[in-house]
């Protein structure tokens, strides 16, 4: 009984462990994740991109990044009409510290649109020295 306890311990913990690293974006995506200087980097000098922010409402309108587009992830599946001018462009997504931006990339990838997750969210935009706008 004990080695049956002790191999059922170990499955949750690998299957604990591959949760963690889908939900992270580390495996089985299909989507590019960036450092917030090179989503800065993209920003100032890339016009084929679009800034799309999948945090709250409230989240929001504490403070964004300029031009960004509000769709939180919850609603983007269902409001991805909002970015069909975008279909050719790159996709910069961030939520607050990128967990919600992995989910959301998903989403965009599975509907042909090219999504680029910015790791750690609007913390480390900030951290780069983003400009943040109310």
């Amino acid at each position: 009984m004990k080695n049956y306890t002790n191999i059922l311990y170990w499955i949750a913990m690998a299957g604990l462990l591959l949760w963690f690293a889908y939900s992270k974006g580390w495996i089985l995506a299909n989507f590019e994740s960036i450092d917030a200087k090179q989503a800065i980097s993209l920003l100032e000098d890339d016009d084929n991109v679009t800034l799309l922010d999948v945090r709250t409402i409230g989240e929001y309108k504490e403070g964004h990044l300029r031009d960004a587009t509000l769709i939180p992830v919850q609603a983007l599946a269902d409001n991805l009409g909002m970015l069909k001018q975008d279909r050719n462009k790159k996709i910069l997504v961030y939520c607050r510290t990128g967990s919600r931006s992995v989910s959301a990339s998903r989403i965009l990838e599975e509907n042909g649109f090219t999504p680029l997750n910015i790791k750690g969210g609007i913390i480390q935009l900030m951290g780069a020295g983003v400009e943040i706008v109310k």
